[in-house]
């Protein structure tokens, strides 16, 4: 498939799964169900109608406002569909027509559900990580299966252990439970790309927490016994490992080892 025509699809891809991700995001934290009832203003309660379920544009066409009451719909709503399908647009740039992009699509697609969700309610659901790991492997390991190497699976289970381990005990100091499940799933994913990955992933998760976390403080947003969502840094460092590891892994080493 050309790539213009891949970055389409996936665009499109994108926006239909941020639509259904408004769903999970506001549904899963409180057990309600995924497909009943359907979509529907949650003051009035009357269903969505057909057109105004477009993604982005059937928010756009209602002025941000429910059609039968007029209550004020989230801008988060279009902004979740358009950042899915940017960041769909952007995972196949980086991976191209392969088979690792099915794997990354749905990472992508879990991390934008769970930093929302972790943002929202302060939990790391379940129901969205434990399957995350059978669906990581369904996706990935056939691949190595199938070219007859195993090494990227074992460097990922190997990682996704190493994090485990270090979350485990930084639990000790109060990292919340959902962050140690999460940790072995990002583990998995970013080790199937490489030790440099793993370890881009771990600091630039730590760094953005500690510096948001700075922020709050100075700005008095927020004191040293206030709770903070750490998921939501961990998914942000594990993308930003999958898109700059290996560039600053190969400027590193250049710089280390420059050419004569």
């Amino acid at each position: 498939m050309p790539q213009p025509l891949l970055l389409s699809f996936v665009a499109l891809l994108g926006l239909a799964i941020g639509s259904f991700l408004n769903v999970v995001i506001h549904r899963v934290p409180r057990d309600e169900s995924l497909v009943s009832p359907g979509s529907h203003c949650p003051n009035c309660g009357n269903r969505v109608r057909s057109r105004h379920n477009v993604p982005v544009l059937g928010w756009l066409l209602l002025r941000g406002r429910c059609a039968d009451c007029g209550t004020r719909i989230s801008a988060r709503y279009p902004l979740v569909e358009a950042g899915t399908a940017a960041l769909f647009v952007a995972v196949a740039a980086r991976f191209g027509w392969s088979w690792e992009l099915p794997a990354y699509l749905y990472l992508a697609a879990v991390a934008i559900a769970l930093a929302l969700i972790d943002l929202d309610v302060m939990r790391l659901p379940d129901k969205i990580v434990l399957p995350s790991y059978a669906v990581a492997a369904a996706l990935l390991v056939p691949v190595s299966l199938a070219e007859g190497d195993l090494t990227a699976p074992l460097r990922g289970l190997f990682a996704a252990a190493l994090l485990y381990t270090v979350y485990r005990v930084l639990a000790v100091w109060g990292m919340g439970g959902g962050d140690v499940k999460l940790a072995p799933l990002l583990g998995f994913y970013l080790g199937w790309l490489g030790w440099s990955a793993v370890a881009f992933g771990a600091f630039a998760g730590f760094l953005l927490g500690g510096l948001v976390g700075a922020v709050l403080l100075a700005l008095k947003l927020a004191s040293r016994k206030s709770r903070i969502p750490f998921g939501p840094y961990m998914l942000a460092g594990a993308f930003l490992a999958v898109f700059a590891a290996a560039p600053v892994a190969d400027w590193y080493t250049t710089l280390l080892l420059p050419t004569s």
